[in-house]
């Protein structure tokens, strides 16, 4: 709707993880860093955490476009399924025809066959799964079973998994404590700093043709920053609101008070403080105004 008004050529803040709005912000970088370093090393598991809304799916988007042969890629994005239900999702990313009734052993033996001959052939298969969290206990432990496979020099299989919090406490349990050992790599990604949500909001701005990119004040990106929490989703929602509530009333900046109405009408926003951690500086600014108003009189009298 404020395409026009704002002179963009596509919406800046949407939801859906497209990978042309990948910003290359430190945590991201480094957790896109570590996946690749691992990959390329050949190690077995690797693991990204992030709370919900932190950019775990777009940085799996962007993986995926990355990893370029000889790697072959299998990507679940739905794994809450029983175990055999994952070997068949499985077998359907690696293109692996099967007999409907042909159960855990039978596709075992299949994946298996499948990665020997995917090491001949000098490729290197890397199954990435989202939402792992989701995962029960024994389909995670189906999923250790799979990675036994290996060479004298290297895994037949690589495996990525994205979750929430939620992924490392299933982790710690004893059930699936060899699968929690073969966990080479793991990052969790980090909230963005004030300086993080002035940079992601410019990124998106800049990549939906936007010509300003000093529309959001310095006091909104501060707003933006404690309302989100620092929270790329977040971020995304309030700013869109704020954009929306400018172009109503016709303005071409966003203030602090459109952000404040985006917080309050945001469900998950941090709308605790009203002042979004400014409380030193609004006290520093009363205290002036007192000293000032006690001044005049004061002054008079002299």
């Amino acid at each position: 709707m404020y395409k026009t008004h704002f002179g963009l050529n596509n919406p800046p803040f949407g939801l859906t993880p497209d990978t042309q709005f990948f910003c290359e912000l430190p945590s991201h970088v480094e957790a896109l860093n570590v996946l690749l370093i691992a990959l390329h090393n050949g190690e077995g598991f690797i693991k990204i955490t992030g709370d919900v809304g932190t950019g775990k799916t777009m940085l799996c988007r962007k993986l995926l476009n990355e990893l370029t042969e000889p790697f072959e890629t299998a990507y679940l994005p739905n794994p809450h399924l029983p175990p055999v239900g994952l070997l068949m999702a499985i077998a359907n990313e690696m293109g692996i025809e099967y007999s409907r009734h042909i159960g855990l052993n039978g596709l075992m033996n299949l994946i298996n066959d499948f990665l020997i001959n995917s090491a001949v052939n000098g490729k290197k298969p890397v199954l990435i799964i989202d939402e792992a969290q989701s995962m029960s206990i024994e389909t995670l432990e189906a999923l250790r079973l799979i990675t036994n496979l290996e060479t004298e020099k290297q895994k037949l299989l690589q495996i990525v998994l994205f979750g929430q919090p939620e992924l490392d406490e299933q982790l710690h349990s004893k059930a699936i404590r060899q699968l929690r050992q073969r966990i080479t790599f793991s990052y969790a990604l980090k909230p963005l700093s004030p300086k993080n949500v002035a940079d992601y909001i410019k990124h998106r701005l800049r990549v939906a043709g936007m010509g300003n990119l000093t529309i959001f004040s310095g006091l909104a990106i501060r707003a933006m920053h404690h309302y989100s929490r620092g929270i790329p989703r977040l971020i995304n929602i309030l700013a869109n609101k704020a954009m929306l509530s400018a172009y109503g009333k016709g303005y071409s900046s966003i203030g602090v008070k459109q952000v404040y109405l985006a917080a309050l009408d945001t469900e998950d926003a941090n709308t605790e403080f009203k002042f979004f951690g400014f409380r030193k500086l609004y006290l520093l600014i009363l205290l002036l105004a007192i000293a000032g108003y006690l001044w005049v009189p004061m002054a008079s009298l002299l």
